[in-house]
């Protein structure tokens, strides 16, 4: 017998079965139980609220951190038949208030509100007048690492059992290492809930390191294997962001900016554009990238470090949300490592936060580091577990670790003997025997370290120092000037009890004309592949017409399943994956005819 989520499951989102992951979630909420969900992006979180909401009956409160995110979900519910509203900032006051008149009048099944204006005495008091059945909070861990610093009322989350007591709270996120997961569920559940894990791992998403050199050459070079395809590429400061933009048009590419620094209206236009126009890459500062829904990311490329192991797998998880193959560049050097020193210590939230957002830094710059297989060595951050997966730089390529004692005693020398207090390019400086002004007025040319590298170049030699920095043989004057200085362990190693291995820095290999991330969506004849360029255009149009993103129309595998299935009527139209009853009444006869005319 088909219970009644299994039904709205396929009734009202066309879904056949749950995916890997739902269904314990769903179960859980549908007897009351608090329950944290981490599950890969891409993997369908927000559909165990929604499911469990529809089954539940009455209100559900969803809490969003975007806007964005906001509107696109409850655009793409309502596309499904489903009653859902959300009251924002970016909406008329009419329209808020009419949304609000039909959420009181018991007309809405799902309410998406901000934490800001959910957390206030006068909503909170409007809502305990109403039959409230769930509470799911989205981007959960948000709780954990904005609340202290940037985001007080997401921490204030944590009063919502308070507020309403046995009212069952679903808490849902891809990003929560064991640390922050305890956090969350402390906070929101007061330990009392169950704790989903589907597992970290992204396998479509190949993953590549490597040390910047000449960045803006990296990324176009890049990008050539890309031509066409939409993507992110996340830079540092919004001066980046505007700078490689322009490049990127300079040299033919699609690209458009997106910073916190412009004006909204630019910002709306330019995320508009990326949605649903197909080979536009966005340049873009982390104020881009949550709750974008977008399924045909092929590639996030990083220009700098981001802030931590969370943060990386936050935003390269944007990238291959359909399932097909994407991937994920990142460059970094010493410079970023300071940066993001620099940005934790200037961060409020005390000793104690600074030190675990240390720790994450460490873990980042450990896997940048990594010889062997990069996934394993994200996955285990995580506390999950996979093999070596043949998809990422360090397994396609694999690489030579070299003794490296000698050079780095030499390094660690050059750094004694100068004081400890200068940067990398000094000290490369005085290694290799380069008669500058600094170097000839500090009388650094006379010390016994001074040419002992001449035969390495400066690139080799900051590859080096780099490496010595991520393996805590090196310590970066953070407050400073970046000055170089020598812990415990570089003693150690001074001393010639220690050793240290290195990974000779190399260019990386010139890349195929086709990458890997080219491959075709599926496996279509060349008639299929024509109707499938007609159905696009189709859903491109219609979504225009009604002002949303393509994918709320159909994703791209709905699409695909249509041209295989080629369906001639409503009966077998509703057959194809993610054709519910909505859709079917509102798209059927349209997409029965585009298909009939391709035939």
């Amino acid at each position: 017998m088909t219970t009644d989520d299994r039904r709205i499951l396929h009734d009202v989102f066309g879904f056949e079965d749950y995916r890997e992951g739902q269904e314990p979630v769903v179960r859980a909420l549908l007897i009351g139980r608090n329950a944290l969900a981490v599950m890969p992006t891409g993997s369908g979180k927000s559909l165990c609220f929604q499911v469990s909401a529809l089954a539940l009956g009455g209100l559900t409160i969803v809490v969003s951190p975007l806007v964005a995110l906001m509107q696109d979900q409850v655009a793409s519910l309502r596309l499904a038949g489903v009653a859902a509203e959300t009251i924002n900032s970016a909406r008329d006051r009419a329209d808020n208030v009419a949304a609000w008149r039909r959420v009181a009048a018991g007309e809405t099944r799902l309410l998406y509100l901000s934490p800001e204006r959910l957390m206030t005495d006068r909503m909170l008091a409007a809502l305990a007048k109403l039959p409230i059945r769930l509470i799911a909070i989205d981007e959960a861990h948000c709780i954990s690492q904005w609340g202290p610093a940037f985001r007080p009322d997401y921490e204030a989350l944590a009063d919502l059992r308070h507020h309403f007591p046995g009212v069952p709270i679903a808490a849902l996120t891809a990003t929560a290492d064991n640390a922050t997961r305890r956090d969350i569920a402390a906070k929101l559940f007061e330990g009392d809930g169950e704790i989903f894990v589907a597992g970290f791992d992204r396998p479509n998403i190949k993953l590549a390191v490597e040390m910047r050199r000449n960045g803006s050459q990296q990324l176009l070079a890049f990008l050539q294997r890309h031509r066409g395809e939409s993507g992110i590429v996340y830079c540092l400061s919004r001066k980046k962001t505007e700078n490689i933009s322009r490049l990127l048009s300079d040299n033919g590419i699609a690209a458009l900016p997106y910073h916190a620094g412009m004006d909204k209206w630019d910002r709306d236009r330019n995320q508009d554009i990326f949605m649903t126009e197909p080979g536009q890459v966005m340049v873009a500062t982390i104020a881009f990238g949550m709750g974008i829904d977008k399924p045909d990311v092929r590639f996030v490329f990083h220009t700098d470090l981001p802030g931590s192991m969370e943060a990386y797998y936050q935003e390269i998880g944007r990238a291959g949300r359909d399932g097909q193959p994407a991937e994920a560049h990142m460059l970094y050097g010493l410079d970023d490592i300071r940066m993001r020193r620099v940005f934790i210590e200037q961060e409020d939230g005390g000793d104690d936060r600074r030190r675990r957002e240390h720790q994450r830094l460490d873990a980042l710059i450990g896997y940048c580091e990594a010889a062997t297989c990069r996934r394993t060595t994200l996955l285990a951050y995580f506390g999950d577990t996979g093999e070596a997966c043949g998809n990422c730089d360090t397994c396609v390529d694999p690489v030579e670790l070299l003794d490296g004692s000698e050079v780095g005693q030499q390094a660690l020398t050059a750094i004694v003997k100068t004081g400890q207090r200068f940067g990398v390019a000094h000290i490369i400086d005085v290694l290799r025997g380069t008669e500058t002004e600094k170097v000839i007025s500090a009388r650094h040319d006379q010390l016994p370290p001074f040419g002992v590298g001449a035969d390495r170049s400066k690139d080799s030699w900051r590859s080096i120092i780099r490496q010595l920095v991520a393996a805590s043989f090196l310590k970066l004057d953070i407050e400073g000037y970046g000055g170089l200085s020598v812990t415990n362990k570089g003693q150690t190693l001074l001393e010639g009890d220690g050793s240290f291995a290195y990974r000779e820095d190399r260019a990386p290999a010139k890349p195929t004309r086709k990458s890997r991330s080219a491959a075709p969506l599926s496996e279509l004849d060349d008639a299929d592949d024509a109707l499938l360029a007609a159905l696009k255009n189709l859903r491109l149009r219609l979504a225009k017409e009604r002002g949303v993103p393509a994918y709320v129309v159909f994703s791209d595998r709905s699409l695909i399943d249509m041209a295989q299935r080629r369906p001639r009527d409503a009966v077998s139209f509703a057959e194809v994956h993610g054709v519910g009853d909505a859709k079917l009444r509102d798209f059927g006869d349209i997409f029965l005819r585009a298909i009939a005319e391709a035939a």
